[in-house]
């Protein structure tokens, strides 16, 4: 069991849509996805950008290599979460700015998620963050979010030449895990910003 630093005496109940064996929650019109995975109790917690088209017994590319990677490191299940919750197919079509109650909803679904399960963050998102300039922002709330856990930040595959960690997309089978710093990451987006 994670054990929370957080002094909230209130919690936020996850809301998930349950097809056998997946964790899914989405908005009413599904423009907006918070959370697609498998049930487990050992996940690998991937981080994107933003979610596409993926929704349970119906998985895009990249979400076949996270389950991929993740059964392939020895974890028995896996959740994708994402810097922003809007759906769409590319980055680019995004908000132009961001949505300050979609991110707080968000941030509320990482949480209860986190607060579930030991959090083994992967860092996944790829050069894509650069998409819009609030996703940077989104990515140090949700890392001032995860100081109140024990989080071991991971990556896989080689990072892009200004930093970026790999996006799971290409990522061969052989892959190992290796430590993710974030905070470094950070501090060098920061400067770049």
């Amino acid at each position: 069991m994670v054990k929370s630093k957080s002094n909230c005496s209130c919690r936020i109940e996850l809301k998930i849509n349950y097809t056998v064996g997946w964790l899914y929650h989405i908005n009413r019109t599904n423009t907006v996805r918070y959370v697609l995975g498998t049930e487990g109790h050992y996940p690998l917690i991937c981080f994107g950008v933003n979610p596409s088209t993926a929704e349970p017994d119906n998985l895009d590319p990249t979400l076949k290599s996270v389950d991929r990677i993740a059964r392939n490191q020895g974890f028995d299940s896996w959740i994708m979460l994402n810097l922003y919750p809007q759906r769409s197919t590319n980055p680019r079509d995004l908000h132009s700015s961001c949505d300050q109650a979609l991110h707080r909803t968000n941030l509320k679904h990482i949480e209860n998620v986190m607060i579930l399960y030991p959090p083994v963050i992967w860092a996944a998102w790829g050069t894509l963050i650069r998409t819009r300039p609030y996703l940077i922002d989104c990515l140090i709330d949700f890392y001032k979010l995860s100081n109140n856990f024990d989080c071991d930040w991971v990556t896989f595959g080689q990072e892009s030449k200004d930093g970026h960690p790999h996006h799971p997309l290409y990522l061969r089978n052989d892959e190992k895990m290796k430590e993710f710093d974030i905070e470094g990451y950070l501090k060098r987006m920061k400067v770049a910003k």
